[in-house]
């Protein structure tokens, strides 16, 4: 049933450029520099293997995610538009599960 799904939708999407070469080109308005605000995340202080601790958070609700800091892996919760939301993640944190963890600024 899937594999029909998927393949109807093809068939949909494959006919959506038809005769678009009669219409002219839309301009579109240049990008608007946006000022970013620093975001936060919550570093999770474990030694535990990268992947268990995930598959931890993931199941009392805490979504992560993994980035190479200091040439090592580490878990993040976030990312945080505040430093106040990520401090009140961190508590929750403390309180559900009694990992340390520290709050640190958001880096792509």
């Amino acid at each position: 049933m899937r594999a029909l799904l998927m393949a109807v939708a093809v068939l949909m999407l494959a006919g959506c450029g038809e005769g678009a070469a009669d219409k002219p080109a839309k301009v579109q308005a240049p990008a608007v520099a946006q000022v970013s605000t620093p975001q936060w995340d919550v570093l999770v202080d474990d030694p535990k293997a990268v992947s268990d601790l995930t598959d931890r958070l993931i199941e009392h609700g805490f979504p992560s995610f993994v980035a190479v800091r200091d040439g090592k892996e580490r878990v993040l919760l976030g990312p945080f538009n505040t430093k106040a939301a990520a401090e009140e993640k961190k508590a929750q944190l403390a309180l559900k599960m009694s990992y340390q963890s520290s709050v640190v600024d958001h880096v792509l």
